[in-house]
């Protein structure tokens, strides 16, 4: 079954710090029609993160018997020693209501859903890739007034960063960050020319 014409799945990427889970988050209380995909992690909740809100915060074990099932859409190790997945009935399911999606997912995550494409029709016409684009200064800086991470943990996020920006150039979509109603504007001019795209295609 291939997704209604308005049904779309923002994936929105970029650098830890970058503002993409603020900028899911703004979209989703926007009153724009976008739910929030929830993807699931090994990792640790940070302090105020809720499972089943931010993510599924699964075990190592949890994760490898949902993997086991091919319950994943797609999967990555993330900071070496972390594990990001996507589990596919909370996008295939909505999609095919006609509803619409945002999510935030790492580079590899974003690279694994258009290889996904090719097996699921609804996906690949529903998706739109978007990467926010933020100085290394700025990045860092951003990262460390978060203050939820160490020096040593700063460190290995901005090594990953530099690798995740050289991905930028296979996403759809840019936001050129900014301050964050700069990037929020961004992001609705980008719904806007994804919907046009969808309505160009039916005609």
């Amino acid at each position: 079954m291939v997704a209604p014409t308005n049904s779309i799945f923002l994936v929105i990427a970029g650098p830890a710090g970058s503002g993409k889970s603020t900028l899911c988050e703004r979209l989703v209380n926007a009153g724009l029609g976008f739910s929030r995909v929830v993807t699931t992690t090994t990792r640790s909740p940070r302090p105020g993160e809720v499972d089943g809100v931010h993510y599924h915060f699964f075990s190592p074990a949890q994760f490898d018997e949902k993997l086991g099932k091919g319950d994943f859409l797609e999967w990555a190790w993330v900071h070496g020693d972390r594990r990001y997945g996507t589990l596919a009935a909370s996008v295939l399911d909505p999609l095919g209501r006609g509803e619409s999606l945002v999510a935030n997912l790492d580079v590899q995550g974003v690279a694994s859903m258009r290889d996904a494409c090719a097996h699921y029709p609804q996906l690949a016409r529903s998706l739109a890739t978007v990467f926010i684009n933020v100085s290394h200064d700025h990045l860092r800086l951003r990262i460390r007034e978060r203050g939820t991470d160490d020096e040593a943990e700063i460190t290995r996020r901005m090594a990953t960063a530099e690798k995740e920006m050289l991905e930028a150039g296979k996403f759809e979509y840019h936001i050129a960050s900014g301050t964050r109603d700069e990037d929020f504007a961004a992001l609705l001019t980008i719904i806007q020319q994804v919907r046009a795209k969808l309505a160009a295609a039916v005609d």
